[in-house]
């Protein structure tokens, strides 16, 4: 398996966005000095890179399968919260044809939360080191479109596909987002996003399908594809 190789400012990030990366030791260490000193030093200067670097690729790896029969070529996709991109990175390595737009946040919250932020306010990402690791994977920049959540107008497209793992839903609202996905999608486009409300989407969906269930986390959360809205 090709790994991404992450430099530590990476992996610092790839660590805060996705908390399972963490060794016992470093969950044990946030837990005793904080959260703050978590965030700003630990999870940067006590991490093993390399062994973030091979355990993110799988990670994302597994990740991409979990979508996999929604992923095809020639897709104009939107990825939301997507962190440092490496889910993306092998959707387009695979499906040569396929476009990413990215909408994400360019700042670090001084501390980690991992909770549910009603005015997705919290951020962990840096669009810079986003867009190096897609140009470190020669990513052709024709092929994706970055845009700052806090800055910048939301592109006026019509996606095929729309991925938001662990994002949307997950640690804030989906209605944040509903009024311009339904400008953003046609009856052929599939939402795919993480949720502790499965039930709920029912009632904004006509099609609502389950495809992962993850029972190991505090959220116990389920992956959903949903398409046509009410």
């Amino acid at each position: 398996m090709e790994i991404l190789n992450l430099n530590r400012n990476m992996a610092h990030l790839a660590l805060l966005q996705r908390i399972e990366l963490a060794s016992p030791l470093l969950k044990k260490l946030r837990k005793v000095l904080g959260r703050y000193l978590f965030s700003k030093f630990i999870s940067k200067y006590f991490i093993n890179v390399k062994k973030i670097s091979e355990d993110y690729s799988i990670l994302m790896k597994n990740e991409v399968s979990s979508i996999s029969k929604f992923l095809k070529q020639n897709q104009n996709i939107l990825s939301i919260g997507g962190g440092i991109a490496g889910l993306e990175i092998i959707i387009m390595k695979k499906f040569s044809t396929s476009k990413i737009t990215f909408i994400e946040k360019n700042y670090i919250s001084k501390k980690i939360k991992y909770g549910w932020d009603d005015k997705n306010l919290e951020g962990y990402n840096s669009l810079n080191l986003m867009q190096n690791l897609l140009f470190d994977n020669n990513i052709s920049s024709s092929r994706y479109n970055i845009i700052n959540y806090n800055s910048e107008i939301f592109p006026k497209n019509n996606f095929d596909l729309i991925i938001s793992l662990y994002s949307l839903d997950y640690h804030y609202d989906f209605n944040i987002y509903l009024d311009y996905l339904k400008k953003s999608t046609n009856n052929n486009s599939v939402i795919i996003f993480d949720t502790i409300r499965y039930e709920y989407f029912k009632k904004i969906f006509t099609d609502v399908e389950i495809i992962k269930v993850n029972e190991n986390t505090i959220h116990k959360s389920k992956r959903i594809a949903c398409k046509f809205f009410r």
